[in-house]
């Protein structure tokens, strides 16, 4: 079948959106119909560069070109149609993208850390993850497919282990943000840095996670919750989801956090930046107390190597440094988890969407998120 799908073509383009062939699924697989895709800063690293790998790094993967990529990871939709051995959903299923895929047999799967899963490996190549050939193709080529799940194309073949099936009931347009940035935020407060009522936490960075960081601490009993961003709509939109004060930077918060916490710091630091620096994690240091920890969340250069870290200062007050992907949740658990606290009022999701786009206007809605006037813009099929 045809698609009409947001293609990245290298560093340094826009998102063109062109036609796709699209083959049926195969065994283990699922050919969906994406309802809504959501924006995903992750998405905007494919233009910039910064998740380009290196020729030893394709090599390793067995490709030589990196590009075209079709992007999208954040996405729900229903399903069209089944290939054969397909157990966990059925034509006509509600379902949410998983990032990160879950076999449910592995090592990490199987001891409760399904965001780990050796399926990961493969979500960024021209194969699907089932077998390591390819059902989305662009002028008669193969083309990657962004955590194997091209969430900016109308159709696409997934593999079961990227799908979770959710309720019918719920709009999709929330399910859809459920699938990444939300679980990804509130999981790297409740769950990675394990936030406890009471704590101080420190939030850098208030994007489409950066906000969930902000309202898990908020949700996990934090006392202070507090938010760093440039940009004075973000932390006017912190205070709205749990922020008790916000600063515009890590040096203007210095000295507020140290009266705050009468000089013991922040408990908790999560680092939800745009794209994360190596010269960022000093001042995170600096920001979090004795015993303490930094959770690095957000997407680095894939060749960044260097981190400032006062390593005295850090090693001597038993300080931990966390990284954290998909907000060490497990998505078939989580995923339900966090559509029922919606469901109930306790989670806020639909707060969370500044405007929805047409596939055509994906350049516009990115550019949105780069001038900082969008928390979460979504796609809407």
């Amino acid at each position: 079948m045809k698609s009409k799908a947001a293609i990245c073509h290298g560093a340094g383009t826009d998102w063109k959106v062109e036609e796709i062939d699209i083959d049926p699924p195969k065994v283990g697989e699922v050919l969906v119909q994406w309802k809504y895709a959501g924006m995903c800063h992750s998405d905007e690293h494919f233009l910039t560069g910064d998740l380009q790998l290196t020729a030893d790094q394709l090599a390793a993967i067995g490709q030589d070109s990196f590009y075209p990529v079709l992007g999208g990871h954040e996405g729900a939709g229903i399903v069209l149609e089944v290939g054969p051995g397909v157990t966990t959903v059925q034509l006509g299923d509600h379902v949410s993208a998983s990032f990160v895929p879950s076999c449910g047999r592995c090592k990490f799967c199987s001891t409760g850390r399904q965001n780990l899963c050796d399926n990961g490996a493969g979500t960024l190549t021209k194969g699907m993850i089932t077998d390591g050939t390819s059902r989305h193709n662009l002028a008669g080529q193969p083309i990657a497919v962004m955590a194997g799940l091209g969430t900016f194309s109308q159709y696409a073949v997934v593999s079961e282990n990227s799908l979770i099936k959710v309720d019918k009931d719920l709009p999709l347009n929330v399910v859809a943000l459920v699938s990444c940035g939300v679980a990804t935020g509130w999981g790297s407060a409740t769950k990675r840095a394990d936030v406890q009522p009471g704590d101080t936490v420190v939030v850098i960075g208030i994007g489409g996670i950066g906000i969930n960081a902000v309202q898990g601490a908020k949700m996990a009993g934090a006392k202070h919750v507090i938010a760093i961003d440039p940009i004075e709509f973000k932390r006017e939109k912190a205070m709205e989801f749990g922020a008790t004060h916000t600063y515009a930077s890590m040096a203007e918060a210095m000295a507020p956090v140290t009266d705050l916490t009468w000089g013991q710091m922040a408990e908790k630091v999560i680092m939800t930046p745009g794209i994360m620096y190596g010269d960022l994690v000093e001042g995170a240091n600096q920001l979090c107390q004795k015993g303490g920890t930094i959770v690095i969340t957000a997407v680095a250069p894939v060749q960044q190597e260097e981190v400032s870290l006062n390593l005295f200062n850090f090693a001597m007050s038993n300080k931990e440094l966390k990284g954290t992907i998909f907000g060490s949740l497990n998505p078939r658990a989580d995923i339900p988890k966090l559509l029922g606290l919606y469901r109930d009022g306790l989670l806020k999701l639909d707060e969370l969407i500044t405007r929805e786009y047409s596939l055509d206007e994906i350049n516009l809605g990115y550019q949105h998120m780069r001038d900082g006037v969008n928390i979460r813009g979504v796609i809407k099929y």
